[in-house]
């Protein structure tokens, strides 16, 4: 197995675009279901930052989702969104607002993941799309992005183990 630790790729696209590419070592069906489904989730999504306390996925074009951790400095941090686009397993499109910020809703971003298999590797192409660059930056600024490798090592992990 040669897991791809560290490796997502950040780059700004456009002012209001941040798009992340990764590679995991396993196939997509693997990939998508440690994506989607509950208690995969609860296994990566926090990374080393915390515990998630709660998953919760209603996977269906309208449907919701919302994930909640408790963080290392022992805050809860919560996110939550609707699907728009479900395309077992290749695409996934949703709204995720970040619960922390005034008007979550209102400053949501639109994410759609695809997922393409090559030799039993899987490629990952997450497009996050808000409405200003302001707002983009301030996404940037938060620190997500060491926090998304974290997470994104984790699920290459999960995915790895259901082989």
């Amino acid at each position: 197995m040669a897991t791809t630790s560290g490796t997502a790729k950040v780059t700004l696209p456009a002012d209001t675009q941040i798009l992340i590419t990764r590679e995991f070592d396993a196939p997509r069906h693997h990939v998508w279901r440690a994506y989607t489904e509950p208690q995969l989730i609860k296994r990566w999504w926090a990374g080393q930052k915390g515990t998630v306390t709660s998953v919760e996925v209603d996977l269906r074009v309208g449907g919701n989702w919302r994930y909640v951790m408790v963080a290392n400095g022992g805050f809860e941090v919560a996110f939550h969104g609707e699907f728009r686009e479900v395309a077992a397993p290749e695409r996934l499109v949703n709204t995720e607002a970040f619960e922390g910020v005034p008007d979550p809703d209102g400053n949501a971003g639109l994410v759609t993941v695809t997922l393409t298999e090559k030799d039993g590797r899987t490629y990952l192409e997450a497009l996050c799309e808000y409405n200003d660059k302001a707002t983009r930056n301030i996404v940037i600024d938060s620190g997500m992005e060491s926090g998304m490798q974290e997470s994104y090592d984790a699920l290459e992990q999960v995915a790895i183990s259901l082989a």
